[in-house]
């Protein structure tokens, strides 16, 4: 696939009301000439897991689309996250900690090291562009995202 219409662009979001707390993510997905966005909550979570959902339900979401249109076969995707844990982690940690055996530099564990599994299993078959964009300031799928979050974590309340 070539051509920016074939090129997905991905937002994501996390967020916690309390760290930790009752917690909620998002995404805004513009696939060709349409958006999708998908969210959820978890009653007692940390702002990084709820930041590490987002990017995986988002790419769950944009492995369902690519299916839909008859297979990878080459695509990409930009994908946006006001996550500096996310993004160093994805484009640089990840691969030190696989090399020792998901340990820190420091020999301990690596926290969320499910979800950073599970994040590295569904980004193999994308080709992702890893960007950084500061949150709370006024990038309009930035700001959709969070919306989203909050909206999800006060769905905990109401239930």
């Amino acid at each position: 696939m070539s051509g920016d219409e074939q090129t997905l662009v991905i937002y994501t979001d996390g967020g916690c009301h309390g760290n930790p707390g009752p917690g909620g993510w998002a995404f805004v997905i513009q696939h060709q000439n349409s958006i999708v966005s998908g969210s959820g909550a978890e009653s007692y979570t940390t702002n990084n897991r709820m930041e590490l959902r987002a990017v995986i339900e988002a790419l769950k979401k944009a492995s369902e689309l690519i299916s839909q249109r008859g297979g990878a076969g080459g695509c990409d995707a930009d994908l946006f996250t006001d996550s500096q844990y996310v993004r160093g982690g994805i484009t640089d940690w990840i691969s030190r900690w696989k090399r020792n055996g998901w340990k820190t530099s420091a020999g301990k564990p690596v926290k969320n090291q499910e979800l950073w599994r599970e994040l590295a299993e569904w980004a193999q078959d994308i080709e992702i562009r890893w960007h950084w964009v500061k949150g709370h300031a006024g990038n309009e799928r930035n700001e959709l995202c969070d919306s989203l979050v909050q909206e999800a974590i006060a769905t905990l309340r109401s239930s």
